[in-house]
């Protein structure tokens, strides 16, 4: 067995739990990030336009920060202010407030293309507000963002990867520490990007499964 494979069999245990801090972190974030970004997405389409335009202009300013200087930003800045987290919480934090910019803006963008009448239907039927919103608005909007949706999901796994700057043992983490202590760059490495890839891929057949059950329901 070549010496690469056979380090990389010997510490399976290391990489198994860093693939397994890797899901746990990018379904947590997801979740919290879908959660907030509709939140932002409901302040965006609002009727106050003090609000929207804020909400909006904090949307784009996150959209433009690089997310390994936001990581910093979260971990080191956090303490300034009395808030002490630990990496891994200080990591899941930062991919949620980075992320859930971004699904605001697909959700805006998805809820733009679609006709005018979905929202005066509701208006008619007499929703307004939280129940305009989550009732009328926001389920054809989800079902026309599932692909970008999706796209966020992969983004947010890659993104995992940047939390090794701030110690949290993830995938990356667990890769790097193999390759320091035995030297095989490669096999560790080739490993890691394997399982990102499969990563993606459950997400990506995710998506499809969702994608032909709305289909279904048109």
């Amino acid at each position: 067995m070549p010496y690469g494979i056979a380090v990389l069999w010997q510490e399976r245990a290391l990489i198994l739990d860093g693939l397994l801090t890797t899901v746990v972190i990018a379904a947590i974030a997801a979740a919290l990030a879908g959660l907030l970004g509709i939140g932002l997405f409901g302040l965006m389409i609002g009727r106050s336009r003090l609000a929207s335009a804020a909400v909006t202009g904090l949307v784009d300013m996150m959209r433009c920060v690089p997310f390994m200087l936001f990581c910093y930003l979260i971990y080191y800045g956090l303490p300034h202010a009395g808030i002490l987290l630990d990496s891994l919480p200080a990591g899941v934090l930062a991919l949620t407030l980075y992320n859930a910019a971004y699904i605001a803006e697909l959700l805006r963008g998805a809820h733009a293309s679609l006709p005018t009448e979905i929202t005066e239907a509701g208006l008619a039927f007499g929703f307004h507000g939280h129940g305009l919103l989550l009732r009328v608005i926001l389920p054809p909007v989800l079902l026309n963002a599932v692909p970008m949706l999706g796209n966020q999901m992969v983004q947010i796994i890659k993104d995992s990867a940047f939390l090794v700057i701030i110690a949290v043992q993830e995938l990356t983490f667990a890769a790097n520490e193999i390759q320091a202590n035995y030297y095989v760059r490669f096999a560790s490495f080739i490993c890691a990007v394997l399982l990102y890839w499969g990563l993606c891929l459950g997400v990506e057949g995710g998506v499809r499964i969702v994608e032909r059950a709305a289909e279904a329901r048109r």
